[in-house]
């Protein structure tokens, strides 16, 4: 959505952010070419190649993106924790980086049994898609929003909303304590 705003606006061509993730085929169709293509790209150029890169020099070519996927999962979580206090203001819990720590740790699952099958058995995509798409909204539910929630990012969210609608209209700046959001009950 913001993606479009900022295309219509600033006649600049962007590149997607996603790629119908809900027409996934498994995590690593989502995670590696369908949710956050942006920041998929970046992680992938400066955490995945490197640490892939050291890992053939202990592990086999085969196996080296392994640690690799855990790793770019871990800088991912890390990354998300800042934007959480950043947002909330509330100490980090952590439960953000267990979030993508325990779906690159399912990612990893995946790739190695993906691996040692060869290709002989291929779970049908109208089964391997609902399932992947089911474990990342479980683990969001259980792990991502919590934190997210504490933090009272839809309420801090409306209020700079209102206040840039108000500084649109009226061209001053107004005090986010005056501002009520009508999300708050």
């Amino acid at each position: 959505m913001v993606s479009t705003m900022v295309r219509v606006v600033s006649q600049v061509e962007l590149e997607p952010p996603f790629d119908e993730p809900y027409k996934t085929s498994s995590l690593q169709d989502f995670w590696g070419k369908r949710w956050n293509l942006m920041v998929t790209k970046l992680l992938h150029m400066t955490v995945y190649v490197p640490v892939r890169s050291m890992m053939t020099v202990k592990i086999s070519r085969k196996w080296a993106p392994l640690p690799a996927v855990i790793a770019t999962f871990f800088v991912s979580g890390l990354m998300h924790e800042l934007i959480f206090y950043n947002i909330g203001r509330l100490k980090p819990s952590g439960e953000v980086t267990c979030f993508f720590i325990v779906n690159g740790v399912a990612l990893t699952i995946e790739i190695v049994i993906k691996k040692l099958l060869n290709g002989k058995v291929l779970v049908p995509k109208i089964i391997s898609g609902p399932l992947a798409i089911g474990f990342i909204i479980l683990t969001s539910f259980w792990l991502f929003f919590p934190p997210f929630l504490r933090g009272k990012a839809e309420i801090k969210a409306c209020t700079e909303f209102i206040a840039f609608l108000e500084f649109a209209k009226y061209g001053n700046l107004v005090s986010p304590t005056n501002i009520t959001c009508p999300l708050v009950l």
